[in-house]
């Protein structure tokens, strides 16, 4: 059994790595990032040297890590990847940028959970292209510089006001903002997909996945390889009825909300009048993380107008109490 998971394991990750966009022309949306992207490597390879470091942030899911591949590939580099929390002491670090060869490409994932002495570390190494190492303690201590070879460090993070700006200065080829999809730029995404994947799917059924894949290319390829496994258990083909019933099985309504997302928007809408009431009373009343709850319910629930974020607390708004079926209180609170 433990095996066979393994495998399955295996399996996601290459179809993953099978879903990556590999050219340009296969990465959809993100136009401005493209179009400044290509400015800067072609300058670059014109004037031979290597791209200067790039930092990429917003939600998970929106492609940064592609973007770090693509950049790889039209400029012929290595491509060396890690995160912020794997590099847990200045050796680490040190250790990674001593093995890059000339023009090789470091791509740091959460760059934001970065500690502070890693970061200090770091400034040099990105600005003089220097490595500069204490040795030993006490009166004693000296330190020595080692010269590093061109590189380009791309960055992403999810978080991008924990980096700090000294950090967030020294990324001088650009700090792009990845944007949320729209419907028909998931829908083209999901097309694609299941070419890849050898699915056959109707331009209705793309459109379908689209509307509840929460602007997010990572959440629809999720969705069609879910329903993919549900359409070839049941023998069916792919048509909106079944996207539909698939998705329902998860959970997922024709909006995109999630089990969580419903139990957060009623809870708000029950047990505290529609608000507003603050992030901790909603995490007791739900026994959730509040993290959880900011990061990962809030931002789409926002974003599609069902939650307002107020000074005073969360409130709900008319279209959470029409999507929930509940009519608005009269006695409702108003800001």
């Amino acid at each position: 059994m433990e095996e066979n998971a393994l495998e399955q394991n295996d399996i996601e990750v290459v179809l993953d790595r099978e879903l990556r966009p590999s050219t340009w022309d296969e990465y959809i949306g993100q136009e401005q990032i493209k179009q400044n992207l290509h400015i800067l490597l072609s300058a670059a390879k014109e004037r031979n040297h290597s791209p200067e470091h790039i930092l990429f942030y917003g939600p998970p899911g929106l492609g940064k890590t592609t973007l770090a591949h693509l950049v790889a590939k039209e400029v012929g580099a290595n491509l060396k990847v890690t995160s912020g929390p794997a590099i847990e002491k200045v050796g680490d670090l040190a250790s990674v940028l001593t093995n890059l060869l000339p023009g090789d490409i470091l791509f740091i994932d959460e760059i934001h959970r970065l500690n502070k002495a890693i970061e200090e570390v770091l400034y040099p190494a990105m600005e003089s292209g220097v490595l500069d190492i204490i040795i030993g303690k006490g009166p004693s201590a000296r330190t020595i510089q080692l010269d590093l070879p061109p590189f380009t460090l791309i960055a992403a993070t999810t978080r991008v006001a924990l980096v700090s700006s000294p950090l967030r200065s020294r990324f001088s080829g650009g700090v792009h903002q990845l944007e949320f999809y729209t419907d028909e730029e998931i829908s083209k995404i999901i097309n694609r997909s299941a070419k890849v994947l050898g699915i056959a799917l109707t331009r209705e059924s793309a459109m379908e996945i689209a509307k509840r894949s929460r602007y997010t290319p990572r959440t629809a390829n999720y969705f069609l390889k879910r329903i993919r496994d549900y359409a070839q258990v049941h023998k069916k083909d792919i048509a909106p009825p079944l996207v539909h019933e698939a998705l329902e099985l998860l959970g997922i309504d024709h909006k995109g909300l999630t089990g969580a997302d419903r139990r957060l928007l009623e809870t708000v809408a029950t047990k505290f009048n529609g608000g507003p009431v603050g992030l901790n009373s909603i995490a007791a009343a739900l026994s959730e993380d509040q993290v959880t709850i900011e990061e990962f319910n809030e931002p789409y629930l926002i974003q599609i107008g069902f939650l307002d974020r107020t000074n005073r607390g969360r409130i709900l708004t008319p279209h959470a109490y029409e999507h929930l079926g509940l009519e608005v209180p009269v006695n409702r609170t108003l800001l």
